[in-house]
């Protein structure tokens, strides 16, 4: 829940088209919405997604993986980077986390070699060139490995050396488990780099 497009928006393409709302299992926003738990396939058309849970970013975050061939990571995973686990969390809360993240991108590197990461964002500024933030699982196992060697390392990695806190962090996840839009111009709360990732 780092952008505040994310509740808020699927909640007003909802309304507009009369959908329903599926969010993962979780306690945290207050409005209604279907559950959608770990394993569960999502059908649509001749598609499915199926619901992979994903926790240490959150401890909701959950990935969709597209037929085999695609997985939409949100916040979990990023083509160079991972979610940070210490947003709304004290320091022991924050390694807890990231014991989660471990064992969740444990999980997201299991996916076939061809499968194409579509992360919620960049890790980092990216250019206005209309191509696709993404890139293959088999590519991003390449760092991954890496920093997946130990649990210990891993944890210790992304719990330290944390950039800081986005200004705005609190009242956007506030407007976002609302599901409301601020009445003031949006861009003023989420301007700056996105500070969701560790690099």
């Amino acid at each position: 829940m780092c952008t505040l497009i994310t509740c808020r928006a699927s909640r007003e393409l909802a309304r507009q088209t009369g959908a329903a709302l599926l969010l993962p299992t979780q306690p945290r926003v207050r409005f209604a919405f279907t559950e959608v738990a770990d394993g569960e396939r999502i059908p649509f058309g001749s598609a499915s997604l199926t619901a992979m849970h994903t926790p240490g970013h959150t401890g909701e975050s959950t990935s969709y993986v597209l037929n085999e061939t695609a997985v939409f990571t949100g916040d979990t995973l990023f083509t160079n980077g991972v979610g940070r686990p210490d947003l709304h969390a004290d320091p022991e809360g924050a390694r807890q986390r990231a014991r989660a993240l471990f064992a969740s991108l444990t999980r997201l590197r299991t996916l076939r070699p061809h499968t194409m990461v579509l992360p919620a964002h960049a890790s980092e500024p990216i250019a206005f060139d209309g191509r696709a933030v993404a890139a293959q699982m088999g590519d991003v196992t390449t760092w991954l490995s890496g920093w997946l060697a130990s649990e210990a390392a891993f944890v210790e990695r992304v719990t330290s050396k944390l950039p800081p806190t986005p200004p705005n962090f609190v009242r956007i996840v506030d407007l976002n488990e609302a599901g409301e839009f601020p009445t003031s111009d949006p861009t003023d709360l989420e301007a700056g780099a996105n500070r969701c990732a560790v690099r």
